[in-house]
């Protein structure tokens, strides 16, 4: 038995003996993706093709800790009920065999292209290779090792390959760290996806690394997504260890010069990073993050007990309005809709118990402040005096309240929250601001709190589990 299925049988094995003892969980999710078991991190590959959406994503199926990773897999027909399938990839090669890192998916004649970042240590020495794999039935893949290595001028802190085709040409974004230690996204271009040349630069300025780089354009607008680190917190901003952001502006691909304004958080949760998109057949550019942060109280999460550890976002349909991403969940998350708990009007004061497996929505808001109080665990407020919404909760570490603060810049016109027993994904103005945090209330707790004049609907939301 060769390594590749030695690590196969091992990780299913782990998934059988825990399965039982992570699903009934009280805070494993209902309708997000989250481990079979270990630990999950950043969303890759995430592509339709031949008509299903294929999301692979950073597994360690043996500890709830970052390690040698795989490429776990899931498939879907409709962006919420998730198959899953025997892990993708595992590190089991001699240039990737301390992590299968991050990628991306893109097709090509019919096939499956992967582009993965190999990760190899020695002696604590680490080197980056920039790998391929390849697949005819979106299933079986067959790794055709190193297609790039580390160019001069950088250290072997380069990963995270996303791949997109324009016109006549394959393009590719890289995160990276300069020699000095300063973050970078630099990019390839190739015929035919095999034959790499290097165009440098894309975009710099602040912080030591910037990790998972996805590029395309949208509403006409060239956008950048990245997740920079060593950002320093300034005001409510860079409040988390590491930030996800974007620069849009537009992209020279002649000269590989790309003019763009300022970078902009694009989640003001507790946990995200890591978000990569995707064009579906519907002309729709889909957004899937890990809701989660590197380095960030993940020795706190009370799931480790039960093996498995952190989830992904629900998807999200991007569009940019006055320069802005917008992210608004996608249509097809009607579907978990099972039952209405509440639709009406309240005035001042809504108490109500619901579901850990719902959607609130909250629209029609005429009032100066509006305080919404989830399993008295988190809290939402807005003060209509300077446009922010304010998310509270309880510090991981137990030592008092830690907050994150978003700052509209229209009018508060509606809030829609998905609530999926440890995880609040919060929706504000069709997703001018989004949070997405977890959320560990006591399990007993189902009270909802509304205090506001507004139209209210409650939904309880159907699980993709069986518990």
């Amino acid at each position: 038995m060769n390594e590749d299925q030695q690590l196969r049988n091992q990780a299913e094995l782990e998934v059988k003996a825990n399965q039982k003892n992570i699903i009934e969980d009280a805070y494993y999710p209902s309708y997000h993706v989250a481990p079979p078991v270990g630990l999950i991190n950043d969303p890759n590959g995430l592509i339709q093709w031949n008509g299903t959406y294929h999301l692979f994503y950073q597994w360690m199926p043996f500890k709830t800790g970052h390690g040698s990773k795989f490429w776990g897999h899931l498939s879907s027909a409709n962006l919420v009920d998730w198959t899953r399938h025997a892990a993708a990839l595992t590190p089991s090669d001699w240039f990737d065999k301390d992590g299968v890192y991050s990628g991306s998916a893109i097709e090509k004649d019919d096939q499956l292209y992967l582009f993965y970042t190999g990760n190899v240590k020695t002696d604590d020495i680490r080197d980056a290779y920039q790998c391929l794999a390849t697949s005819t039935d979106g299933i079986h893949f067959e790794k055709e090792g190193v297609q790039i290595s580390v160019p001069e001028g950088f250290t072997a802190h380069f990963r995270d390959p996303k791949v997109w085709k324009k016109d006549d040409k394959y393009y590719m974004v890289i995160g990276a760290q300069t020699i000095e230690e300063k973050g970078t996204v630099v990019g390839f271009e190739s015929f035919d996806l095999k034959r790499w040349e290097f165009n440098g630069v894309l975009a710099d300025g602040f912080g030591y690394m910037w990790e998972c780089p996805d590029f395309f354009t949208l509403d006409g607008v060239d956008i950048l997504l990245f997740s920079p680190q060593g950002l320093e917190s300034h005001g409510i901003d860079y409040q988390n260890v590491h930030q996800s952001g974007y620069i849009t502006g537009k992209l020279d691909y002649q000269n590989w010069h790309f003019d763009h304004g300022d970078f902009t958080e694009l989640d003001r949760g507790f946990e995200f990073y890591a978000p990569q998109t995707t064009e579906d057949a519907y002309g729709r550019r889909i957004l899937i993050g890990w809701m989660g942060v590197p380095d960030q109280d993940e020795e706190l999460h009370p799931t480790h007990e039960n093996k498995w550890i952190h989830q992904l976002t629900l998807p999200r349909e991007l569009h940019v309005r006055s320069g802005h991403i917008f992210q608004k969940p996608v249509e097809e998350l009607k579907d978990l809709r099972e039952k209405t708990l509440y639709d009406g009007d309240v005035t001042e004061l809504l108490e109500l118990d619901i579901s850990r497996s719902a959607e609130v929505n909250i629209h029609e808001i005429d009032d100066e402040k509006l305080h919404i109080d989830l399993f008295d665990y988190a809290t939402i407020d807005f003060n209509k005096s300077d446009r922010t919404i304010t998310l509270t909760r309880p510090r991981l570490d137990g030592n008092g309240l830690e907050k994150r603060v978003g700052k509209l810049r229209e009018p508060l016109n509606s809030i829609q929250a998905y609530i999926d027993h440890s995880s609040l994904e919060i929706f504000v103005n069709d997703g001018e601001l989004v949070f997405s945090s977890r959320m560990f209330a006591a399990v007993e707790d189902k009270g909802l709190t509304v205090k506001t004049n507004a139209r209210v609907k409650v939904y309880a939301l159907r699980s993709m589990i069986g518990r």
